[in-house]
């Protein structure tokens, strides 16, 4: 007589699979779009007071008859370009590089202006020697 408990196939099945819980995306977390045409971005953060679309809105679920505020370009002139302060480029090439491609635009904002600033100092600094 075997003393392991038995098991019917299903029980194993849904041991087997972890559940994933997912969370609701937050309006900083949704991807923004860009008008190709005139540059405006469709922020959820944002969304839009003209059209009385309120914050949190993903750009998918915008009414069907919503145009561009700026210039009257229908939805399919958008293009997606990510959350905000999401790392710039494909998604694939972030992990390439001195970890310099996973940057957010405004780290590699700090970075390139600030190592300049740090140069311009060392570099009038020199006048200071005899």
């Amino acid at each position: 007589m075997s003393t392991e408990p038995e098991t019917t196939p299903s029980s194993e099945a849904e041991s087997a699979v972890p559940l994933e819980v997912s969370k609701p995306t937050t309006p900083e977390e949704m991807d923004r779009y860009e008008c190709r045409s005139c540059g405006y971005a469709y922020e959820p953060v944002k969304g839009d007071s003209r059209a009385h679309i309120p914050i949190g809105v993903p750009f998918q679920d915008l009414p069907p008859g919503w145009r561009c505020p700026i210039c009257g370009a229908p939805t399919s002139q958008f293009s997606n370009i990510g959350p905000k302060g999401a790392p710039s480029g494909f998604k694939e090439n972030l992990k390439y590089g001195f970890g310099v491609n996973a940057l957010t635009p405004g780290q590699k904002n700090l970075l390139i202006f600030g190592s300049l600033a740090i140069a311009v100092m060392f570099f009038l600094s020199l006048y200071g020697l005899r």
